[in-house]
């Protein structure tokens, strides 16, 4: 049984005749008899009384007809919420992120993008970069923000926009170094450090720095969020190693890290080649557009482009 069968067997009924609806479905009438009397055949039952001049639905017709007319009507609905989805005046993006994102003011373009489209639904999730790229793989997430470990991104992973930013060191206000405004690594030997927990981008990039120049951190305390991060570092418990956006926004000391100069390259990615959700794709179109990163930005993270946001 097809739909079109069905919109020809209801088009009958409701402009009662075969020619009139044959004229509203823009076919001949020998097609849609053709069409009726095919669908009669595949349920075993006829469906009008043809002996008299007026079409009359018979009894499996009349039965038919509610759960003809509900199909139908089904469809439509479906195909309206398809439309409202590519127009975006409906529909869903979900959007994930590591926590300690500072190149994109997300909060705000995710902000601006519900004023373009308030129609909608936004979804953010906070992850680890290898979960956040399992959800992009299960189709659970459309975009994500990633801070990558490898040079190359995953299999089956686009990489759409690249940042760089800048990683600093951040103490309490009355430590040592906090007037000093740039350190050697070699002068932290003895530090007491906060860190971010096993498995983030920011604590890979901490720990990757730490192993290039032959320092072993000692770990006062490793948490799970970043501001429990930044109110232990203020309390004096130990200094720590974030983007310098983090330290900025706290009001803490940060100071600049030579010798060399830390940094960590943050993806927006998604399934290769471009999202298919229209919802997606608008945000990433936005959002590569404000940043000035092309829509088809650095297929690796290796790419660095200036800080945004």
């Amino acid at each position: 049984m097809e739909l079109r069968q069905l919109r020809h067997f209801v088009a009958v009924v409701t402009h009662g005749s075969f020619t009139a609806a044959a004229r509203a479905e823009l076919i001949a009438q020998s097609a849609l008899s053709t069409s009726v009397r095919n669908l009669e055949r595949e349920l075993g039952a006829g469906l009008f009384d043809r002996t008299g001049r007026r079409v009359v639905l018979t009894e499996a017709g009349r039965a038919l007809l509610p759960s003809a007319r509900s199909v139908l009507a089904g469809t439509q609905e479906a195909r309206d919420a398809v439309a409202a989805v590519a127009g975006l005046v409906a529909g869903r993006v979900r959007v994930g992120t590591i926590q300690t994102l500072t190149c994109v003011d997300l909060a705000a373009e995710l902000a601006a993008y519900h004023r373009a489209w308030p129609g909608v639904q936004i979804s953010l999730r906070e992850a680890t970069t290898p979960e956040l790229v399992a959800g992009l793989r299960a189709g659970e997430l459309d975009l994500a923000f990633l801070a990558p470990d490898a040079a190359e991104l995953p299999e089956g992973i686009a990489g759409f926009a690249t940042w760089h930013e800048d990683l600093v060191l951040i103490t309490a206000p009355g430590h040592r170094l906090a007037g000093a405004g740039r350190t050697l690594i070699k002068d932290l030997a003895d530090e007491p450090f906060v860190d971010f927990r096993a498995g983030t981008g920011l604590e890979t990039a901490v720990r990757r720095l730490a192993a290039h120049c032959g320092l072993e951190r000692r770990i006062t305390c490793d948490v799970t969020q970043i501001r429990l991060l930044v109110d232990l570092v203020r309390a004096g418990i130990g200094v720590a190693i974030v983007p310098r956006r983090i330290g900025t926004e706290a009001g803490l000391p940060c100071v600049s890290i030579r010798q060399p100069e830390p940094g960590r390259t943050v993806v927006l990615a998604g399934r290769a080649p471009r999202p298919r959700n229209p919802a997606a794709e608008a945000f990433l179109d936005r959002l590569t557009a404000v940043t000035g990163a092309g829509p088809s930005a650095a297929d690796r993270p290796g790419g660095r482009r200036p800080p945004a946001g």
